[in-house]
């Protein structure tokens, strides 16, 4: 790859140092919901051999399966069920609601309640090149973690929380090994991890960022566990997974605008100059881009475009300075950054004389499209946020409340309104439970409104009582009224015999 073929096709591959970099947004995000998330998450803990690409054709095998027992009358040895009460299991019971466009497409998808279900069901696709994005969990988990071993033992943690072991509801034991008995492999066990990166110590240090938040609220969710019912569990997981999820892939999009800005800057001789200056110009403090009861979509959208401006605008940074045997680069951490800027000051000239400023202006003006999250990278990132985040339109009227872990609401039921920041009741639940994380004693909403900054979500504490929130968090059972407290509300502990983890 050089620098003439990235100006041909600047999407195609990426600079090595700007790929493997541990800030990188890897996977790329594409469609996906909250199901999707947890049933991939599945597959990547603790489900050997069943990736992505397995997962539609497994879907058919059992479906197939069923009908060979059904004509010859029997069932598999170990199996509870005859083959049509397990079809109705799957394609009713269990059933996951489809969307309007898939209303007329037949193929298995069911709630993600079990590790087994994973292997036939949740990919993001019903091709074989669905994305994986439990990976992209993964990643988080790593990233928010402090260090190698807080991360593996997290990922320890939320395998042992995934399995269905005796302490789980007896409806859980069952469709594991009824499940298991009609489609045996993959056996679940643990996985290794196989990631190596954790956000630098000193980057980190004071830094308050939603992947961190993330690693800290799953252990308050899997110590949940035991207070309520599989179902209930899985739905508080999956509705911290996808605010974890959209408002991480937001922050990533976020630090790449800003390392773009310091190399840009360092074009023109100016930049950070040393680390501290690097850090403060790179990590945001803090970190927004939601507003309760605002529309969601456009903040999102100018992000994911300043993502891919600085995709492009880095990429032909590295193979320019290649062209002058600059090598070594970085985009690990601040430092990292800090040194490349330091590599473009010292080479600005060559890089004038290369034309790299009329290159990206001529790129960028030939990706318009691209950069304005019509097509491409910046279309599969909007479409992952909205349908992560975003309430489920069920092509059924009838599961139209099937989604109550949603963060994001239609402001009215025509087609064409738009999103806006509003959570259901599960998505409130988990966030209460996990922002009580630690305290001990009272709390007032004020610890809520803290709690959901450090995903990037905005509300007014004293706005809390009158608005949508407040009136949910009443509803709820969550909040007491106290005219001793800041704006006259207590938190309630949604699972007060849990013992909560130090947050």
């Amino acid at each position: 790859m050089s620098l003439a073929r990235f100006r041909e096709e600047p999407w195609r591959t990426s600079h090595p140092a700007y790929q493997d970099s541990g800030l990188a947004m890897s996977p790329a995000p594409e469609y996906a919901s909250s199901e999707v998330l947890l049933s991939s998450l599945y597959r990547h803990v603790g489900l050997e051999g069943a990736t992505e690409r397995t997962v539609p054709q497994r879907g058919r095998e059992i479906d197939k399966d069923v009908q060979w027992y059904r004509d010859r009358h029997r069932k598999p040895e170990g199996a509870v069920l005859d083959p049509d009460a397990f079809h109705m299991l799957l394609h009713s019971v269990l059933e996951s609601p489809k969307l309007p466009n898939q209303s007329s497409k037949r193929f298995v998808q069911v709630t993600p309640l079990v590790p087994k279900a994973a292997a036939f069901s949740g990919s993001a696709r019903l091709s074989a090149n669905s994305w994986p994005a439990g990976a992209l969990v993964r990643r988080m988990i790593w990233l928010g973690s402090r260090n190698l071993p807080e991360a593996e033992a997290t990922w320890q943690a939320l395998f042992e929380a995934l399995a269905v072991v005796d302490d789980d509801d007896i409806f859980a034991r069952f469709l594991q090994a009824e499940i298991e008995a009609w489609a045996p492999s993959p056996k679940w066990g643990m996985l290794s991890a196989n990631e190596q990166f954790t956000l630098d110590m000193d980057d980190q240090r004071n830094l308050a960022y939603p992947a961190r938040r993330f690693a800290r609220d799953l252990g308050s969710v899997i110590a949940a566990k035991s207070a309520m019912t599989r179902r209930q569990w899985t739905s508080l997981l999956e509705s911290v997974l996808r605010l974890g999820a959209v408002a991480h892939v937001t922050w990533t999009c976020d630090l790449h605008a800003r390392m773009w800005s310091c190399v840009r800057s360092a074009l023109d001789g100016a930049g950070p100059k040393d680390i501290d200056e690097a850090r403060a110009l790179i990590f945001p403090r803090p970190f927004q881009f939601l507003s309760y009861g605002d529309r969601a979509l456009p903040g999102m959208k100018d992000r994911a475009s300043a993502f891919l401006q600085a995709r492009l605008g880095l990429n032909a940074t590295l193979w320019a300075l290649d062209m002058v045997q600059e090598e070594g680069h970085g985009l690990s951490s601040a430092r990292e950054v800090l040194d490349l800027c330091d590599r473009v000051r010292r080479n600005a000239a060559a890089l004038a004389t290369m034309g790299l400023g009329d290159m990206l202006a001529e790129v960028s003006e030939r990706e318009t499209r691209t950069l304005l999250c019509k097509k491409g990278i910046g279309s599969n990132i909007m479409e992952f946020a909205r349908h992560v985040l975003g309430q489920r339109q069920a092509a059924s009227p009838i599961l139209r409340g099937y989604d109550q872990g949603f963060v994001l609401r239609k402001r009215s039921a025509g087609n064409g309104a738009p999103w806006i920041v509003g959570m259901g009741p599960v998505a409130i639940l988990a966030l209460v439970h996990c922002s009580l994380a630690g305290a001990s004693g009272p709390r007032s909403v004020r610890r809520l409104s803290q709690h959901l900054s450090a995903y990037g979500i905005s509300v007014d504490h004293r706005d809390i009582a009158t608005n949508d929130l407040g009136h949910q968090l009443r509803m709820l059972g969550l909040v007491l009224d106290s005219p001793d407290a800041e704006s006259g509300m207590l938190l309630v502990p949604p699972f007060p015999t849990v013992k909560q983890v130090i947050a």
